[in-house]
């Protein structure tokens, strides 16, 4: 069996038809008839109903079909990552979320490139699940994210996890009550501002689960584009918001940033790789990261390429 031959399957599976699926392919329709039967006859059973019209899979064939379309795809995906892999001497393609490259990821970068001034950084703004397609369709290297999504093809590292705090006006009657931490539960029935509002899922997903997991609801809340617009509306007396605590220089003037009670409220640093990809251009990355935390004097659990 090889991929042909499923590429072929699923063309007809997907067309109902031989002489469609033959024009999809830009084969004459007897060898595609011909090699849908070898198919089968390699397979040991009949994939298509040819007695109905339009063409119908039997209940083996709609089994082979789910599946073909899992291996075709993995097949594609390696293919794109291969060749990205064979281009990645001369540059490194980076994916972030914003709040990253608000915090320390320019310092990483900037480290990283006296190691490696020769090596052109191409940096790409995506949320989590995108820069998890960035990975396997080749279009970057790593990724900085803030969410976990399982993918075989993906190996996950969290980095670390950082405080969240909540960026609340400067007139708000928290601030002007002296509060020095809060609790999720004192945000309930206050508007908050939650952001990206697409492509989802993304960080808003998250901040709805902090509450979930803790048997709360947040009553009142308006998502917004981005980050800088919800601090923005945070210091016009809007609403509050959550922010990552490294974000806190923002809008500093304009805003207060109360950190919640014992700081249990974390959010994820989230390295992403392609699986088993060992470059020495990506442990070089994860070690200057290892030592802008060292520096900064972050907690963290050290891992390895």
């Amino acid at each position: 069996m090889e991929l042909r031959h499923l590429r072929y399957f699923v063309a007809v599976a997907e067309e109902k038809s031989f002489n469609k699926a033959a024009t999809r392919l830009f084969i004459s329709q007897p060898p595609l008839s011909r090699q849908i039967k070898q198919l089968e006859d390699e397979v040991g059973v009949t994939l298509i109903d040819r007695e109905n019209r339009p063409l119908k899979l039997t209940e083996a064939g709609e089994f082979f079909y789910d599946h073909a379309i899992q291996i075709l795809k993995k097949s594609d995906d390696l293919r794109a990552m291969t060749i990205r892999k064979g281009n990645f001497d001369n540059t490194l393609s980076i994916g972030f979320v914003s709040s990253i490259l608000y915090g320390i990821l320019p310092k990483v970068i900037a480290h990283f490139r006296e190691v490696y001034p020769n090596i052109e950084i191409k940096l790409y703004e995506l949320n989590s699940w995108q820069q998890t397609q960035g990975l396997i369709e080749g279009k970057i290297d790593v990724g900085f994210g803030r969410l976990l999504f399982e993918d075989a093809s993906i190996r996950r590292m969290v980095l670390r996890e950082e405080s969240l705090v909540v960026a609340v006006p400067i007139g708000h009657p928290l601030v002007k009550e002296g509060r020095t931490s809060l609790r999720l539960i004192d945000l309930t029935n206050e508007n908050l501002l939650l952001y990206p509002t697409a492509p989802r899922p993304s960080f808003i997903d998250y901040v709805l689960e902090l509450f979930e997991a803790r048997q709360l609801k947040a009553n009142y809340f308006t998502e917004v584009r981005e980050l800088h617009v919800a601090l923005g509306l945070v210091a016009a007396g809007e609403g509050l918001t959550i922010v990552p605590k490294t974000l806190e220089h923002l809008r500093n003037q304009e805003v207060t940033y109360i950190p919640f009670e014992d700081g249990l409220i974390t959010s994820p640093i989230v390295m992403s790789v392609r699986h088993f990809d060992k470059s020495e251009l990506l442990k070089t990355l994860l070690n200057v990261t290892y030592q802008i935390y060292d520096a900064e004097g972050f907690d963290y659990k050290k891992e390895r390429i």
